[in-house]
């Protein structure tokens, strides 16, 4: 039975509705919750947005679900286009006039990519670009430099979370992205182990392109307010250092604004007013902020986007943004309240919603509010 017979999926379930447009939601008892928010633009102006299903009750374990959306209207109302199996953790992208979704298969699954020819409203079947298990990833940005389309993976050996093996995959741009021999993977780094460096595991990189013209994989470091930086070669990839980064501890995603001439990231910094977060930010994902850096060493918060005082059951975590003009479009993995609970906690989002930040570029007035 598909997940569409076993729960609504309409804010009209909504007691108290989240900030910013409903995409879908689903009631923390059904023991499905929403990940992965991914967004994109088309070249005629509708949007794509994406997420996955996990939970106790789900299939993230065996052949995990997602579901796609589109909205002719810039985000004001969004239609379910698609729902299907073997996909999870994963991104949407345009490349060379076709939209792709990129991810798993399952929780440590096979990579896995598939294709819509018209707008997300119907796709391909899956692609798995190789028959080995063990990999993770999250919807992070897909980066073109000297002809070759580049993402990254982590794998993760058997046993308790963590660990989390750092890789790198690509394709020429001109190649069928379809094709599981179109892709290269690189060889797989772990983290220091030095003992050196604060933090015990990394994921969910950024791949991006310096000032300097080199591709670094920026990851998520457990469980501090850091940022590993990664050099990225087709050989492989080799550790740099480690930086202050608010909202590290979290997945958090980077990309370059042409206009600005900066680096822009959206992420969750752990305030000090909340108690888990000297002991656990990376729990703690009620506050979402906008960030900047000229050279992605150092980074300064620009503008809080949206917030709640309660940092347990309520979060705007895991968001995939996009530029657009001078506006920023988001989609958040959002728990917020309704009438059947709200939220399990705040990693278990029972929303997916649409935000839009305006004139991002331009500070707002002191004692703005999100």
């Amino acid at each position: 039975m598909k997940l569409l017979a076993l729960f609504a999926t309409t804010a009209a379930l909504c007691l108290a509705a989240p900030p910013g447009v409903v995409i879908d939601y689903i009631a923390a008892e059904t023991g499905h919750y929403i990940g992965s928010p991914s967004i994109t633009i088309l070249k005629n102006g509708h949007y794509v947005a994406s997420h996955d299903f996990f939970g106790p009750k789900s299939t993230q374990s065996v052949s995990a679900v997602s579901r796609t959306f589109v909205s002719t209207d810039k985000g004001r109302t969004w239609t379910r286009t698609a729902e299907f199996t073997d996909q999870f953790w994963s991104n949407l992208f345009v490349h060379r006039g076709k939209l792709y979704l990129m991810g798993c298969t399952n929780e440590y699954g096979r990579p896995v990519i598939r294709q819509s020819l018209d707008g997300g409203r119907t796709w391909s079947a899956p692609s798995y670009l190789t028959q080995e298990t063990g990999y993770h990833t999250a919807p992070m940005p897909v980066v073109v430099h000297k002809g070759r389309l580049w993402r990254t993976y982590e794998w993760h050996p058997e046993g308790k979370w963590g660990f989390f093996q750092s890789l790198a995959v690509s394709a020429t741009d001109k190649a069928d992205l379809m094709d599981p021999k179109s892709w290269s993977f690189t060889p797989r780094l772990t983290f220091p182990e030095t003992g050196a460096e604060p933090g015990k595991h990394w994921l969910e990189g950024n791949i991006v392109l310096t000032p300097g013209k080199e591709l670094w994989n920026i990851l998520r470091v457990d469980n501090v307010e850091k940022a590993a930086i990664l050099k990225v070669t087709p050989e492989g990839l080799t550790f740099h250092r480690l930086i202050d980064f608010p909202g590290g501890a979290k997945k958090f995603t980077i990309r370059f604004d042409k206009k600005s001439r900066r680096y822009w990231a959206l992420s969750n910094p752990a305030m000090p007013e909340f108690p888990h977060s000297a002991t656990n930010p990376a729990s703690v994902r009620n506050t979402l902020v906008m960030m900047s850096s000229a050279d992605l060493l150092t980074w300064r918060i620009e503008r809080t986007i949206l917030s709640h005082p309660e940092p347990i059951y309520h979060a705007f975590q895991y968001v995939d943004w996009q530029f657009e003009g001078n506006d920023i479009i988001v989609a958040s993995r959002t728990a917020f309240d309704d009438n059947k609970g709200g939220a399990k906690r705040a990693h278990d989002a029972n929303f997916l919603t649409f935000h839009r930040v305006e004139n991002f570029r331009r500070s707002p007035p002191a004692g703005a509010k999100p």
